[in-house]
């Protein structure tokens, strides 16, 4: 583990400074250092809030100090026999902006000509947890449901309430906080200010 750690803090560094040189993304796809994660990029498809395309391609971008806690994340929850399913990572502000049109609520989507989104900044995460065979646990609500459902503070039965305690207890240690509105959106404290927003189209190449 530590030396998967420290190749994983090389290469990030590597990919960092290649993009600051080249005055480009300073992000980093996930899929390059764990393969483990299993996707469900909805934006990709017009499976959505949106009803239309806004992704060109499934991808999980995140500034390298994020990716690296998340891959220990998923490797932790791994040996309790899960594994994290992402929904969203990295968005576009044109992305942003498309979505305040529909939904102009800033309890569930972050004002593009405010402060934007963590998302934005290639710092925040939607993401849930699976079984290592796929199974779905259940959260209460769907990914994406603007209701009182997806608070993580309404009351739920014990199952729903257990599988959302181990779903934040995990993220929690590895440096994640959610937010009131969304079970599913994440946080990473220790970059949540001082980042740029970011405008820059997904390489699907």
């Amino acid at each position: 583990m530590r030396m998967y750690r420290t190749l994983f803090l090389v290469v990030s560094a590597l990919f960092f400074l290649t993009f600051q040189s080249n005055d480009e993304s300073p992000l980093v796809n996930i899929d390059q250092f764990d393969s483990t994660f299993t996707y469900d990029v909805r934006y990709a498809t017009d499976d959505n809030f949106l009803k239309q395309t806004v992704y060109d391609c499934v991808q999980c971008l995140l500034i390298p100090e994020v990716a690296e806690a998340l891959v220990d994340a998923n490797n932790y929850f791994c040996e309790l026999g899960y594994m994290i399913k992402l929904y969203d990572c990295y968005r576009p502000l044109s992305v942003q902006k498309k979505m305040w049109e529909i939904y102009p609520n800033p309890g569930y989507v972050g004002n593009p000509y405010g402060s934007g989104s963590i998302h934005n900044r290639g710092a925040a995460i939607d993401m849930t947890i699976v079984k290592l065979d796929g199974t779905p646990l259940d959260m209460g609500s769907d990914y994406d449901f603007f209701g009182k459902a997806a608070h993580i503070d309404h009351p739920h039965n014990e199952t729903i309430t257990a599988n959302r305690k181990q779903l934040w207890s995990v993220m929690k240690k590895f440096g994640f906080s959610p937010i009131r509105t969304e079970w599913w959106h994440f946080n990473y404290d220790a970059k949540n200010y001082g980042l740029k927003v970011l405008d820059i189209d997904f390489d699907c190449e």
